[in-house]
């Protein structure tokens, strides 16, 4: 298969591999302004030609929007390949190019969100052990963190203190997200719209820049759920799986 790079200046031309083809869908809009805000940083949106779930996304740590210390690594947003597209090599392409492109800007490594069994919007554990990664840190609602090393002197990535230990003082349901993927903005205000008709406390925050993501009380900023001050899941909720969490 062949590839290619998004950038600022095929952005909206481009289809950005999720299941939604609508630039006018609010869930793609609020994706594809983030990731032009990212571009500047350094991050990398790479992926098939053909019209799917194959891609990767990446970025130096530095500006990852995750609670890590990470010096001079890149950081792996996500990297998706599914569907018809499994089978074929082509998270090894994309992963490669990764690295190869990582090396070539003088980065220490790689680094990455997993966890030991596999977790909806997180890269397969067993897929990246099997390429290399090793766990570095875990938090203790089972997130980890691996990396892989390009150096044998490079320093090893770590969670921020915040992140280690993912809880809150807030009563009730607070839902910390991002605009990245999985696609957020549709879905909040139908939690806000459950919890108002049941008269249960929900909170929605929405990260909106590094200081705010890099300072969570989560590793997972892209979506966290949490209630009475404890960790539930990174999976998104809907109206279903939310009113069957809130009726126990």
């Amino acid at each position: 298969m062949e590839y290619i790079r998004v950038t600022k200046e095929n952005l909206e031309q481009e289809h950005i591999c999720c299941a939604i083809s609508n630039n006018k869908d609010v869930q793609v809009a609020s994706k594809k302004a983030w990731l032009a805000e990212r571009f500047d940083e350094g991050l990398v949106f790479l992926k098939g030609v053909e019209r799917g779930k194959c891609f990767i996304e990446y970025i130096p740590a530095e500006n990852a929007w995750n609670p890590i210390v990470a010096y001079n690594y890149m950081y792996i947003d996500c990297l998706w390949v599914s569907g018809s597209f499994k089978g074929h090599g082509y998270s090894n392409d994309l992963l490669d190019e990764c690295i190869r492109d990582s090396k070539e800007k003088s980065r220490s490594g790689l680094c990455i969100l997993s966890s030991a069994k596999k977790k909806p919007f997180l890269a397969d554990p067993k897929y990246l052990k099997h390429k290399g990664f090793v766990v570095c840190d875990e938090a203790d609602n089972g997130i980890q963190l691996l990396y892989l090393p390009f150096l044998a002197e490079a320093d090893v990535p770590r969670f921020k203190e915040c992140a280690k230990h993912p809880r809150i003082t807030e009563t009730g349901y607070v839902l910390y997200y991002t605009s990245q993927c999985p696609f957020n903005a549709k879905y909040v205000p139908v939690l806000e719209a459950v919890a108002k008709e049941k008269g249960v406390p929900f909170k929605a925050i929405h990260l909106q820049n590094k200081t705010e993501v890099q300072n969570a009380p989560t590793p997972i900023t892209t979506y966290a759920f949490f209630r009475d001050g404890e960790y539930l899941t990174n999976e998104q909720m809907n109206e279903k799986r939310f009113l069957k969490v809130i009726n126990g």
